[in-house]
């Protein structure tokens, strides 16, 4: 059995995964701390051997060990940063690829609840702040490996000094600890609060001119300006959890470092140690500042690391919207026929409908929340609750998502576009640029290549922003086309365009799509004059089957649905 994944797994994972390099920086580290920390014991041992006695030889030679010292320090320092960074950026680059291949697994789910900004956040600052434990955890090592050569020398200078040292670090060590708790607990919500105001940003940009057609930027400005204060109070709170946290290690460190310096100064008064043991006591006093500082930074970034991989292991750990299916099951056919039964999911109450094989029908929803049900449960976003979504007889949950989805071609009606040029963005899905072509021209996406500088060459901005909303349809209709999937859906593709020119999509997507499975959920009178037949959909079930010419002249609520 799997173990779940958690904050403490993603944590151990991150730095298991990096242990050769977190290994080697550790090391490299420790020769550097021990290096720094010998450079006062050396000074003292010049004093006494050297300096004392007017020993010029002697002089010269502890210099050159003093030298080799600073040497050897600066070159464990510069490749043990190497190896740290190695290791950091190594990991926040494996933790961002495990967020995107969660968010990318056909079966979903990752997604839920959580807005795009917010995954960006997650995939970016949190991994971040896990990956900077790497370089964090072979400098707390090199901290306590400094002050071990400090205790050491310490006592081999003086018993006290030394035992003041091995017996008052652990104690220091443990209130660093506690004290790094709330911070702990403030880094969580401030990276939430600052990842909602991000996703909610990124809403506010996406859907600008919609707001401005409808009025409601001061509604969605307001809403942004609340997420933000949010985010505002938790980063200034988490600020100030920091602040007291730093001021309260300094503080813990001074007193520390100040008792050490008392005794040593005591003993040096009382005869008990030499000048030279004075002068490096002294030294090692202060340099025992930059290790205890190191370990309240250490602590700090390792308080934070555990936050941040607890979002990430809530984002890996969550369960897919829909079953995996078989994967030795055979491809959707060519040519195949539709059909669904008894289907229950959201508004649905029990659905039935039947496609055939090369046939175009129309749905029409009376209410447009059973028409996103059904393209959900069509686009294997989720599974319905009751009931089946067959191909060729065979359900469609036994293929893999991947599969049904290849097989079963949904174009949403939220279609997004990318940084491309146009042709590209037809040719995505397109098994071979045979296709491309004729699906512009259907979908009169070359009438929109025309009106740009470079025709289909053109290169389109980020979700096509320089285009129209109408011209984005028609671009996202062609590559639904271009696709030539077995079986097409169609989500009201063309409600941001022109009367006259969707009679002419209607009828290119007609002639492309003969004898080829198609299902239009639309209320396009043009579209749905095309089709075969039009079902109607009243209150999660159907109401009425028929051409769209019966339904218009019998079926009222059809009429005033499609007619309005």
């Amino acid at each position: 059995m799997t173990a779940p994944i958690t904050g403490p797994r993603v944590l151990r994972g991150a730095i298991l995964d990096q242990r050769g390099p977190v290994s080697a920086a550790a090391l490299l580290f420790m020769g550097h701390q021990a290096g720094e920390a010998l450079v006062p014991v050396l000074v003292g041992t010049v004093v006494d051997r050297a300096v004392a006695s007017g020993d010029t030889g002697a002089l010269l030679r502890w210099l050159a060990v003093l030298g080799l010292d600073f040497l050897v320090l600066s070159f464990c320092y510069r490749w043990g940063a190497r190896r740290a960074w190695l290791g950091d950026v190594r990991a926040d680059q494996r933790l961002r690829l495990l967020v995107a291949d969660r968010l990318l697994d056909p079966r979903g789910g990752a997604e839920t609840g959580r807005l795009p900004g917010e995954l960006a956040n997650l995939a970016v600052a949190d991994a971040k702040r896990v990956g900077v434990v790497n370089f964090a955890v072979p400098l707390g090592l090199a901290a306590l490996a400094a002050m071990l050569v400090a205790a050491v020398s310490l006592v081999r200078i003086s018993v006290p000094l030394g035992l003041l040292i091995l017996l008052g670090t652990p104690p220091l060590l443990l209130v660093v600890h506690f004290l790094g708790v709330p911070l702990q607990r403030r880094s969580g919500p401030e990276q939430e609060r600052a990842a909602r105001a991000s996703g909610v940003a990124a809403d506010l940009v996406d859907g600008v001119r919609v707001l401005k057609g409808l009025g409601a930027v001061p509604a969605a400005v307001a809403r942004y300006e609340r997420a933000s204060q949010e985010a505002l109070g938790a980063t200034l709170g988490a600020t100030r959890v920091q602040a007291g946290y730093q001021g309260a290690v300094l503080a813990a460190n001074g007193l520390f470092l100040a008792l050490v310096a008392l005794v040593g100064g005591r003993l040096a008064a009382d005869g008990q140690i030499s000048i030279g043991g004075l002068v490096a006591a002294v030294g090692l006093a202060q340099f025992l500042i930059t290790p205890l500082q190191m370990l309240g930074w250490v602590n700090g970034r390792i308080a934070q690391g555990r936050a941040s991989a607890a979002r990430i292991a809530g984002l890996l750990a969550a369960g897919p919207a829909v079953a995996g299916g078989d994967p030795a099951a055979p491809p959707v056919p060519h040519r195949p026929a539709l059909a669904l039964h008894d289907l229950h999911h959201g508004s649905l109450r029990g659905v039935d409908l039947e496609v055939g094989a090369g046939e175009t029908v129309g749905v029409v929803a009376a209410d447009p929340a059973d028409a996103a049900a059904l393209v959900a449960c069509l686009a294997r976003e989720v599974d319905p609750a009751r009931g089946t979504v067959t191909v060729e007889g065979r359900a469609l949950a036994a293929h893999p998502p991947r599969t049904a989805r290849s097989g079963v071609l949904v174009a949403s009606h939220g279609a997004e576009l990318f940084s491309g040029t146009l042709r590209e963005n037809v040719a995505a899905a397109a098994r071979d640029p045979a296709p491309v072509a004729s699906a512009m021209a259907a979908a009169q996406a070359d009438q929109v290549a025309d009106v740009l500088p470079d025709g289909a060459e053109t290169l389109l901005r980020e979700q096509g922003r320089s285009l129209s909303g109408g011209q984005r349809q028609r671009v996202a209709l062609a590559r639904a086309l271009a696709a030539d999937a077995p079986v097409l859906v169609l989500h009201d593709p063309t409600t941001a365009i022109d009367g006259v020119t969707e009679i002419r999509i209607a009828e290119g997507v007609a002639g492309l799509r003969t004898d080829r499975t198609t299902l239009v959920l639309a209320t396009s009178p043009a579209l749905l004059a095309v089709t075969h037949r039009v079902v109607l959909v009243v209150d999660g079930r159907v109401a009425a089957t028929g051409t769209h010419a019966e339904l218009v002249a019998s079926h009222p609520v059809y009429r005033s649905a499609v007619l309005g």
